[in-house]
């Protein structure tokens, strides 16, 4: 069950706040929360300390686990859905304050860039010292790694009824004639179809959903049998040996890279 993520504050409009950035904390409860659809005047970094999030935008699904962010540019329709228990931060950033991409991408968030942002949520920019904060984040933002962990989703109606059916239950083990089928189309149309709109073999673009929800799960404290079982796999061990043979480690020690990292190990 989803409730809406609420905010700190009643009625609160990012866009009427002026500053170059700020820093708004939402701790999420026990039940997962969701932010509708929404867009904004000014770009957002979605940044999870614990737990985790899905971003979805018009062209994917982005995952934010811990120690990593998602940033969205200025004017972008977006959702945001939090894991139980998630410690999120969002960076509401004015449209030209830092050299930031103008697509949505995740990005790596560094030792140094994560205790400005908790720093500023904490505490807020109305001094000083917050004005120094912020332009050290807008400074260190901009270096952070970009990096690639999302799942493309076109526009085309019969992918994204195969994606949203996907994201809805990952364990679907429908075969690509089965999903070929259901859309009114022959299995090598809808081959060509996803690899056309996404640039994958519908195999790999199913497996990248997977590591997605995967990711997710397991920072917000999931096991990985149990993962494996959501999934739809026959056994932990042919979880694992997808899941290290996509990322080159397996899931334990992939989340520990991260967390001691700050995000440099994530990649596509």
């Amino acid at each position: 069950m989803r409730q809406p993520l609420r905010w700190p504050w009643l009625d609160f409009d990012v866009d009427k706040v002026d500053a170059p950035a700020i820093a708004v904390r939402v701790d999420v409860t026990e039940t997962r929360a969701e932010v509708p659809d929404h867009w904004h005047r000014k770009g957002q970094l979605v940044f999870a300390l614990g737990g985790g999030v899905t971003c979805r935008v018009p062209s994917g699904l982005w995952m934010v686990p811990p120690h990593c962010g998602v940033w969205i540019p200025s004017g972008m329709e977006h959702s945001n859905i939090a894991t139980a228990n998630a410690r999120i931060f969002f960076v509401y950033i004015e449209p030209g304050a830092a050299d930031l991409p103008e697509r949505c991408c995740t990005l790596s968030i560094s030792p140094l860039l994560r205790e400005l942002i908790v720093e500023l949520s904490d505490f807020g920019q109305g001094d000083a010292r917050g004005e120094l904060l912020t332009r050290v984040l807008l400074t260190e933002l901009p270096r952070m790694p970009v990096q690639q962990l999302h799942l493309p989703i076109s526009s085309e109606p019969r992918l994204r009824k195969i994606a949203e059916a996907l994201a809805q239950d990952p364990a679907d083990r429908s075969t690509l004639a089965e999903w070929a089928n259901r859309v009114a189309l022959s299995e090598s149309s809808l081959a060509r179809l996803v690899a056309k709109e996404t640039g994958l073999s519908f195999g790999r673009w199913r497996q990248q959903l997977h590591l997605i929800v995967a990711i997710r799960e397991l920072a917000a404290g999931a096991s990985v049998q149990q993962v494996s079982g959501d999934l739809g796999y026959g056994s932990v061990t042919a979880f694992i040996t997808m899941f290290k043979k996509a990322l080159g480690k397996s899931p334990a020690k992939y989340l520990g890279s991260i967390a001691q990292n700050g995000g440099s190990e994530f990649v596509a």
